[in-house]
């Protein structure tokens, strides 16, 4: 028990890791060239460096040193050991490829071109590590109390937390600029939200079988998953029936497609899309 434990917890920090490295290199190699300002610690940094002579891996950490507090204060010390994790870690990898490449430039030219790169490869990482039970630190942090405490998606969060830097870096950068931040925060929290949504996604099968036993027992034994059995009658032939329900994820359901294929061709069969599932065999409730 004690080894599944530390296992799964060293599961969570690599992610972690993946994900802040993805948001390091998103934000470093494509935003900061164009000082584009997407929300969180990092936008806010941006903002800040115009007034403040100090370079933006050194303002992250700032903010993320002085929002720490209220993660404390509103989410946990679980969710604050994580945070501090992630939000040092991406500051570091910040301030680590300042060091390495100092000045870096638009490596397209092309502010669109850059702005969806940026957005696309830090929301993924930022995604990867809100799944985790942690954030990125800045307004990640004010999202996920948000979410917390309204039930609102992480994302759309995120986005309401993010809108007021956006202004501010227009105020700092001129109207184009904060535009582009603008359309930068709203990409972002659906990236967010469409990465948390596809990690989660397991599959809720419904199948009406004249022989179930079989079905019961291959879900059972070679997906070593359960399944629930509803009693029902069909409507035109008015034979008692049995409906198996079972929810797995994207491999097992290719196995048992299979299975069914060659052992009960004439079963009926829907597949629904479950974006999260808590319980036994899945995700705890209480993470």
């Amino acid at each position: 028990m004690k080894n599944n434990t530390n296992v799964k917890r060293f599961k969570s920090y690599l992610l972690i890791a993946i994900g802040i490295l993805l948001v390091g290199v998103g934000v470093y190699f494509f935003l900061m060239p164009n000082d584009i300002a997407a929300g969180g610690a990092y936008g806010l940094a941006v903002v800040l460096s115009s007034f403040i002579n100090l370079e933006v891996g050194t303002i992250m950490l700032i903010v993320n040193i002085f929002l720490f507090a209220i993660a404390f204060l509103l989410i946990g010390p679980a969710f604050g050991a994580k945070t501090i994790v992630a939000s040092l870690g991406t500051s570091g990898i910040v301030k680590v490829l300042e060091w390495i490449y100092p000045n870096q430039a638009s490596l397209s030219g092309d502010i669109m071109l850059d702005l969806f790169c940026g957005i696309i490869i830090s929301a993924v990482g930022i995604g990867i590590v809100f799944n985790q039970g942690a954030s990125t630190g800045g307004t990640d942090i004010l999202g996920k109390i948000i979410n917390k405490f309204t039930g609102i998606d992480l994302g759309r969060a995120v986005l309401y937390a993010d809108l007021a830097i956006t202004l501010v870096a227009g105020i700092a950068y001129g109207s184009k600029i904060g535009l582009y931040s603008l359309f930068a925060v709203i990409i972002n929290g659906i990236i967010i939200d469409f990465t948390i949504d596809g990690m989660n996604l397991s599959k809720e099968v419904t199948i009406v079988s004249q022989n179930t036993e079989p079905i019961v027992n291959f879900i059972h034994n070679d997906l070593v998953r359960t399944c629930t059995l509803y009693h029902a009658e069909g409507a035109y032939s008015k034979q008692n029936i049995k409906v198996i329900v079972t929810i797995i994820d994207r491999r097992s359901l290719v196995l048992l497609k299979n299975f069914l294929k060659e052992n009960d061709p004439n079963a009926f069969v829907w597949i629904k899309n479950s974006s999260e599932v808590l319980g036994l065999g899945f995700k705890s409730i209480l993470e």
